[in-house]
């Protein structure tokens, strides 16, 4: 009988359908997992190869937890509002209600097909009126808590996208979505206090269970530095604020920079003896992104105040002071003492314009460039410092500052707050409505969701403004708070606001009362695994850990971590080892591969095809080889001999098989685990027969990575149930014991060969086999044999002289 997996494949996805399989239930005796795995952006141009691979592993995993006993909710949604919908919704002059629909449609019909055990009745859709009334509800709460407000303030524009972008979504100074140009505007925007909660979502790493490039990633993003904040006086009577992580500098400080766009700048205008020359850089700056700005390799460029001077607060030195790009207003103070001689881009800066470099710690030269790895270096030129260590230079400042009261111990962020304005229609309305009497209204919840109009002309206006502000009918209302006329919001929320918070929803997702019900959230949550992309460790994560802190803090939630662990998957490039993309024509459709080979083939390739976490290069010989492996295991059904029992020969392969498969499946390191299995077969077709026992375990171990062909053959040998939830096979670990070792041998504590031993043999037995070595009978030849050391079934030691 041949192996004919499209008949198979489509039978279980018929069957799992129809029995709901995989449904979960809140109210249940089984203990809990939630396994999660970030929902699609549903694209029109469906699943692309990189989709199945970590949803393939956290199927795996989910798959094992329901033969291990546990209730396992693995629910699956749509990330579905943002700019790639409208923009093809634009292009193609189709509402993105309609192009959300028919991607849903494909997205979700192609996941059917590839076989993930989802339970389907929890599906989510961030751009249902149902859904998105509990987003624009929880922006409700932070602005009642003073976390959403609207700020005046420079932003990145997207110049193709025609809107806002969070610093976050500006790569390399181009727009993430469409790569174009990126500039700085000023408008107002709504924005959420995520820098409150800088400090909680930094410490709170070391509770989770997160893979450490993806911690690292958290607190690089959230940049937590300590110093302090120093007051330097004006000769325009103003302070001037700084933040430096190294106030034993301070003596070194000869110059300053603020940033162009600083408030201090604006005042100074009317005191510059080159004003237009001040305005002029200004206007260049504001043109830049943030990562232009900052890019270290560039000319250093700036304009020096002519008419305004800065006091160095501890030696009452003047020093100059500059407007330069590369110092961001929305960082710190938006000012820096500069230290030429112990900072590279202050030395390159002072070199430009010819200022004094002094250095202030002993041990480089700079006369050549700055001296940079100076954290234990000794002060010099410093009067009170001179002879003390940094550290004790630090600790001797801040206190000299703070009696003078010039200063103070500071922590600092590199994290923003979150900028949460869209001017685009494809987004969850803001609830908020403007009145000339009582200002900014929030919504009553009663009157909630906000529901998102029908609109024909979807196009973002050319002054920046969102395409809703056309809607004139929508836009005038009524204050809820004193009955007088007021005007909706019309910026919309960002695509990240619905994924802040789904995992949450999937635990109730049809409760019309709250977000999900207390008891649902309570029994849940926390999400026990989740994995996703590297590239969302940033963003995502870090708003939805945001969120979920806010909702803990309030009292919706049980706990203040949403994920126990969390990890990320490599990304599949295509043959050539470039990443997959149209222009590059290397791209490959799933459609193609589960049609030729099946989805049983493509799950184990894509497990198979290397280290989980690393990138891998498609091959479609290593294709063909997973789907000869498949054949073989479907012809194990001519082997069966009808015995219940694991044959003598080979029980201690499977126990071992058992430990490393299930070992492998906590680890992600599914490619050994089907090299487990794959030798497996092989010492089942060498003996020619597999017992009825050994088949059993073969296809529970077999099913999570292969589920179609599994419960097939699992049916055809009458096995009786379903395999899915089948207890998962245990293994005795004096049976996972190799009965044949390998073992070192040293000569004077040298090792000169290796050999084979029974497990069990004795010394006599040990010495023997090593001194017929013939590596071994030659190191000793002719000489005295004066200790001989066994230490079982590990190694033998031969000391001669």
């Amino acid at each position: 009988m041949d192996y004919d997996f499209r008949s198979i494949e489509k039978k279980w996805q018929r069957i799992w359908e129809e029995e709901e399989t995989f449904r979960c239930e809140n109210d249940s005796d089984k203990p809990k997992y939630y396994a999660l795995v970030e929902f699609p952006y549903p694209s029109g141009n469906g699943l692309h190869v990189g989709h199945p691979r970590p949803y393939t592993a956290l199927d795996i995993v989910a798959r094992k937890r329901r033969m291990q006993g546990y209730n396992v909710l693995f629910p699956m949604g749509w990330d579905a509002f943002g700019l790639p919908t409208e923009n093809y919704a634009m292009k193609n002059h189709i509402h993105p209600a309609k192009v959300t629909h028919d991607n849903v449609q494909r997205f979700k019909a192609q996941l059917k097909y590839l076989g993930f055990s989802f339970d389907w009745s929890r599906e989510v859709n961030t751009t249902d009126p149902d859904y998105y009334k509990w987003t624009q509800w929880i922006f409700l709460q932070l602005f009642k808590h003073g976390l959403a407000y609207k700020k005046e303030m420079a932003v990145n524009f997207c110049t193709s996208c025609k809107v806002v972008l969070a610093n976050e979504e500006v790569v390399n100074g181009v727009c993430e979505r469409c790569g174009a140009q990126v500039v700085r505007k000023v408008k107002s925007q709504w924005m959420l206090a995520i820098t409150k909660y800088a400090e909680r979502l930094l410490n709170d790493l070391e509770t989770v269970d997160y893979a450490e490039r993806i911690k690292i990633q958290q607190r690089n993003w959230i940049g937590r530095s300590t110093g302090a904040e120093v007051v330097f006086a004006t000769s325009a009577g103003d302070e001037l604020k700084v933040f430096t992580t190294r106030p034993d500098t301070l003596f070194g400080a000869t110059y300053m920079v603020v940033a162009p766009e600083h408030a201090l700048v604006e005042k100074w205008l009317p005191l510059l003896k080159n004003k237009e020359a001040a305005l002029d850089y200004r206007e260049q700056a504001l043109n830049k992104s943030d990562f232009e700005r900052t890019e270290l390799i560039k000319d250093k460029t700036g304009v020096r105040l002519e008419g305004v001077a800065a006091v160095n607060p501890v030696n009452g030195k003047e020093i100059p002071i500059f407007i330069s790009d590369y110092v961001l207003a929305s960082y710190g103070t938006g000012a820096i003492m500069a230290v030429p001689g112990h900072d590279q881009r202050d030395y390159e800066f002072a070199k430009t314009f010819s200022l004094p470099i002094v250095e202030v710690v002993a041990g480089g030269d700079i006369s050549r460039e700055a001296y940079t790895d100076c954290d234990k270096g000794v002060m010099v030129n410093s009067d009170i410092l001179d002879g003390l260590s940094v550290d004790e230079a630090k600790k001797k400042i801040v206190e000299w500052l703070k009696e003078r009261g010039l200063g103070e111990e500071k922590v600092n962020y590199k994290l923003r707050d979150w900028v949460f304005s869209r001017q685009r229609y494809w987004g969850e309305p803001i609830p908020i409505v403007y009145c000339d009497k009582c200002g900014e209204v929030p919504l009553p919840e009663s009157e909630l969701p906000l529901r998102l109009p029908e609109l024909s002309d979807y196009e973002p206006a050319t002054d920046g403004q969102s395409p809703l502000s056309k809607l004139e009918g929508w836009v005038n209302t009524t204050c809820p708070k004193c009955g007088g006329h007021a005007v909706r919001e019309t910026d919309t929320m960002p695509q990240w606001a619905g994924s802040s918070w789904y995992f949450l929803r999937y635990t109730d997702p049809h409760n019309d009362k709250a977000l999900a019900g207390r008891g649902a959230l309570d029994y849940w949550t926390p999400v026990d695994w989740y994995n996703g992309g590297m590239e969302h460790t940033t963003l995502h994560l870090l708003y939805s850990r945001f969120w979920h802190k806010f909702l803990y803090d309030i009292g919706v939630v049980p706990t203040p971590e949403p994920y126990k662990k969390r990890t990320s998957h490599g990304m599949i490039l295509g043959e050539n080892s470039e990443k997959m993309s149209k222009s590059r024509g290397n791209v490959i459709n799933p459609d193609d591969i589960v049609e030729s080979y099946g989805a049983d083939t493509l799950r184990l390739y894509e497990m198979f095809m290397g280290d989980f976490e690393n990138a891998a290069p498609w091959s479609m010989n290593s294709m063909r080889g997973c789907k000869r492996f498949l054949e073989r295991v479907w012809g194990l059904m001519e082997l069966r001999v009808k015995n219940e029992a694991l044959s003598k020969e080979l029980e201690g392969d499977f126990h071992r098989a058992i430990k490393k498969v299930g070992e492998d499946i906590e680890t992600l390191k599914y490619n050994t685990a089907i090299a487990t299995l794959m030798a497996l077969i092989n010492k089942l077709y060498d003996r020619k027969k597999a017992t009825d026992g050994e088949l059993k375990v073969f296809l529970q171990l077999l099913n999570p990575f292969a589920p179609h062909i599994s419960e097939e053959m699992f049916e055809l040998l009458g096995y009786g149930g379903r395999l899915a939830y089948r207890e998962w096979p245990s293994y005795d670990e004096k049976l996972c014991l190799e009965s044949v070792v390998e073992i070192g041998v040293q000569v004077n504590g040298k090792l000169r060969s290796t050999i084979e031993i029974a497990r069990e043999a004795s010394q006599d037995e040990a010495l023997g086999i090593a001194r017929a070595n013939e590596k071994i009978a030659r190191e000793i030849e002719g000489k005295t044999v004066v200790k001989e050391i066994y230490v079982k079934g590990k190694i033998v030691n031969i000391v001669v002289k």
